[in-house]
């Protein structure tokens, strides 16, 4: 799942994203509002994490921009102010969440697992033939035997099993489990997928990963 942050203090900004890349999310950050809210208008993320307060344009007016396109994705606030009447026109401008700042950072985790939970909780585990996964537990396993995979190797096999059946693009790959900005013609994607076609232990007759030959990979079970 990828998460964007817009906030100008870089010391903040960048112990968030350590510590959400930690918790196995992709994260892009914005330092000022313009960027932030071109970045969140190209629709690939999962949740928004505004500052109030960020030059160019207020996290406000980014949220208010962002609605007017996107509906469903949740939006935290983080910010100093902390009145009911602040806290109402934050809500108010489509804001699912306000968290002030100092906070915690397992209050905030907890904060954005709630904001993705009814987006994904009904379908926790997924399948690819002999192959569970679940983000819950974020745990693997094969005729149930447990496999150890990476973060990345467990986002790639995520959004491979999300997406079943369906041709995954390089771009589309890239966007989601890596950082939006990674250049799109490296060869990552083939060494990943080579290294979690192996942690998988896929024999000849389990063909679940498929290379689609100059466009992407499907994972399929035919």
């Amino acid at each position: 799942m990828k998460i964007l942050i817009v906030e100008d203090e870089i010391g903040i900004s960048n112990f968030l994203k350590q510590g959400l890349e930690e918790e196995s999310y992709t994260v892009d950050v914005a330092q000022e509002g313009v960027q932030g809210l071109k970045l969140a208008l190209s629709g690939n993320y999962d949740l928004l994490l505004l500052d109030w307060m960020v030059p160019g344009l207020t996290g406000i007016e980014i949220c208010k921009q962002f609605r007017k396109e996107f509906t469903n994705t949740p939006i935290i606030f983080l910010t100093a102010k902390d009145t009911v009447d602040e806290t109402i026109f934050g809500l108010q401008s489509g804001a699912n969440d306000y968290i002030k700042k100092p906070f915690h950072f397992d209050e905030l985790l907890e904060r954005i697992k709630v904001q993705l939970r009814p987006k994904f909780d009904e379908h926790s585990i997924f399948t690819l033939g002999n192959i569970s996964l679940n983000t819950s537990s974020h745990k693997v396993f094969k005729n149930n035997e447990e496999l150890f995979l990476t973060q990345k190797e467990f986002a790639l096999l995520e959004f491979l099993m999300r997406h079943k059946g369906v041709v995954c693009k390089r771009t589309q790959i890239i966007q989601s489990v890596w950082d939006i900005h990674f250049d799109y013609n490296t060869s990552v994607i083939d060494v990943y997928i080579n290294a979690l076609r192996k942690k998988l232990k896929l024999t000849p007759d389990e063909n679940y990963i498929q290379t689609i030959r100059g466009i992407g990979y499907i994972a399929n079970e035919v």
